[in-house]
């Protein structure tokens, strides 16, 4: 690789694209949606990352705006390929010097054709050579957590269409399980729980407001409460109602048992002389959906594994995966199809 090459990592997520340049930190976080429009037998972006999210909802009926992944693997590859073009223009100039060399995080156990689809979309929008990293691994190495040694490591990364459960050792996963539930679903949850309690229709941009701003996943002591605007589905008048933690909490119980599952189930798969360093050391959690109030707790309390939040989670895996880009020949020892 050479010296001069720009070396670029991306945690190309169902909710947000985090982009970390080596030298630099992580410099750039967008969502990862997509406004774009048909004329005749072509697709044509309009806007990418915050300027389409802005339009969610609010479009004239020839522009749809959309996530081109879905669940962490890609549902549009020509319109993945324009915002992966986008993105990587924004960090490394229109016209740079050398293409860059690009590390992407893709879920665990994705299939031989989803991660060709990941690599033949980057390499189309100006990468020199891509290399791919499992998301667990690269949010483990982001975490801080000590992946090259004998000592085994719990992740669990909470992204926006997938929860990814990982133990990790010796540079590699020694097993993972994965489910395809995220903070994408958590807001579809409250989204259906709102429509039929109080009978009214709200978007997506207003449940996430919701989860972030009064989410927990348990029953707080201090209960919050907020203001929430929607549509009456009877009146078909603009309504507004109060809505608690409680409520929150109440909304998304399936999908929390979902986590709490897939926890388990990775815990069930630990070999024995793994568990006892998992159970002295904790597991991190990592992802957005890490940010949710007393997630920690719960899963402290379902598994008897003490958990813990990840400095800087939503960071993790894009902050991991330029670290791996930086130690490439170490870890290609342990995942020789990076």
């Amino acid at each position: 690789m050479s010296l001069f090459t720009p070396q670029i990592a991306i945690d190309l997520g169902t909710v947000n694209v985090l982009v970390h340049v080596q030298g630099r930190g992580v410099i750039l976080q967008e969502p990862s949606v997509v406004a774009i429009r048909e004329d005749g037998n072509r697709t044509i972006i309009v806007e990418v990352g915050r300027a389409a999210k802005e339009m969610y909802g609010r479009t004239p009926g020839e522009i749809e705006v959309m996530r081109p992944l879905r669940d962490g693997v890609i549902a549009d590859y020509f319109v993945t390929q324009g915002m992966l073009e986008y993105f990587i223009t924004k960090v490394a100039g229109r016209f740079p010097m050398r293409k860059p060399s690009v590390m992407i995080s893709v879920p665990y156990g994705v299939t031989s054709v989803e991660r060709r689809a990941v690599r033949e979309a980057a390499l189309a929008a100006g990468a020199r050579e891509v290399n791919l990293i499992p998301e667990p691994l690269a949010a483990a190495i982001g975490a801080g957590l000590p992946v090259g040694t004998p000592t085994g490591n719990l992740v669990v990364d909470l992204g926006g269409g997938s929860t990814e459960a990982a133990v990790v050792a010796m540079n590699g996963i020694v097993c993972a399980e994965s489910v395809r539930v995220g903070g994408v679903h958590l807001d579809e949850a409250i989204i259906s729980y709102v429509r039929k309690k109080f009978n009214l229709a709200i978007g997506e941009p207003t449940a996430e407001a919701i989860k972030i701003k009064i989410g927990a996943a348990v029953e707080l002591d201090e209960r919050l409460e907020m203001q929430v605007q929607g549509r009456d589905q009877v009146a078909g008048l603009p309504r507004t109602i109060t809505m608690t933690s409680s409520e929150v909490t109440e909304a998304i119980t399936e999908q929390l048992q979902a986590i709490i599952n897939v926890t388990r189930a990775v815990l069930a798969k630990t070999p024995p002389e793994l568990s006892s360093d998992i159970i002295d050391r904790g597991m991190a959690l990592t992802g957005g959906g890490a940010l949710l109030r007393e997630l920690d707790t719960l899963l402290t309390k379902e598994t008897g594994v003490p958990a813990y939040v990840a400095d800087n989670p939503i960071a993790c895996t894009a902050l991991g995966a330029g670290k791996a880009l930086a130690e490439l020949p170490v870890l290609q020892r342990s995942i020789p199809d990076m």
